[in-house]
């Protein structure tokens, strides 16, 4: 098995790019536009991240998005965003839509490597920690009192709520949340919400 990075290049011109990343460890698969790149992703789960240009004939970069983020085996492969149009706007949709990065053309080679190595980076420490938690994560590792917690923060409740229906101070909810984003390895309650969810602590 190939230790390359596989990309899939969705690009109506995309020879500069095919030809450019495999001298820097990128083994790339090029399609002209959405519905060959779809065809390539039903076919072949290699790979680790998709260049996406945004203007392409038949389907666009934005329907190809969409399609990527609803397939089950899809849904969280890093994509990245080619295009010559620079708005935020747009941006900002393309984000909500499921992007993880955006670089407009033209941009230079060195730009777009660092943005990638940043977006795999971000998709291993992901993938790492849902598996590190799916392994070590024992039944009494939360108290029942946590349990509870983590319970109402993942139905969107507020330290206040809890405490209410707790019969506590909110400075009690605050010390159970701490100790929930220890054992749990996060920073917040999302992240928390996340592990919890991901592993079956909270249903």
């Amino acid at each position: 098995m190939s230790d390359l990075t596989n990309v899939l290049l969705v690009d109506d011109n995309s020879k500069y790019l095919k030809d450019a990343l495999p001298f820097y460890g990128y083994e790339v698969t090029a399609v002209y536009d959405g519905v060959q790149a779809l065809k390539e992703l039903s076919k072949n789960n290699k790979f680790d991240i998709v260049l996406l240009d945004v203007m392409m004939p038949n389907m666009d970069g934005w329907e190809t998005l969409k399609a990527i983020r609803s397939g089950e085996k899809t849904k969280d492969l890093p994509v990245i965003m080619l295009t010559a149009v620079n708005e935020d706007k747009k941006m900002v949709s393309g984000l909500k839509i499921g992007a993880d990065d955006y670089i407009v053309k033209p941009f230079i080679l060195p730009n777009l490597l660092a943005r990638m190595e940043a977006v795999l980076r971000r998709s291993r420490r992901n993938t790492q920690r849902t598996s590190d938690c799916e392994k070590h994560l024992p039944d009494d590792l939360l108290t029942s009192k946590e349990k509870e917690v983590l319970q109402m923060i993942s139905k969107g409740a507020s330290n206040k709520q809890i405490a209410d229906k707790m019969f506590v101070k909110e400075v009690t909810i605050k010390t159970h949340l701490n100790s929930i984003y220890k054992k749990l390895k996060v920073a917040n309650r999302t992240q928390a919400v996340l592990v919890a969810m991901q592993t079956d602590l909270v249903k």
